[in-house]
């Protein structure tokens, strides 16, 4: 199985890094309720998703990424890994 490590964030701007097989079905359940830290603090939406590794890369990325505590060096390894990204369009 291929994962990815994805970055969900809520209004106030708090940010939740996890890793998932389907991460759109993973948001969903974020939203829903089901994850006990996330329920707390919903909505949430998808800031960022990486390409798809296995789950030992996943799992040393969000690693990683949760070291980096949100600075620059979370923003270099988001360019880094990243998957095409929601909302965006190839022809801009």
């Amino acid at each position: 199985m291929d994962y990815q490590v994805y970055i969900i964030e809520n209004p106030s701007g708090k940010i939740y890094i996890g890793i998932s097989e389907d991460v759109t079905i993973r948001v969903v359940q974020h939203n829903d309720g089901m994850s006990k830290w996330t329920a707390s603090y919903r909505p949430w939406k998808l800031k960022w998703r990486s390409v798809r590794m296995s789950l030992g890369d996943a799992r040393k990325l969000e690693n990683k990424m949760k070291r980096q505590k949100g600075g620059s060096g979370l923003k270099t390894l988001m360019h880094v890994y990243s998957a095409e990204q929601p909302g965006s369009s190839s022809g801009s």
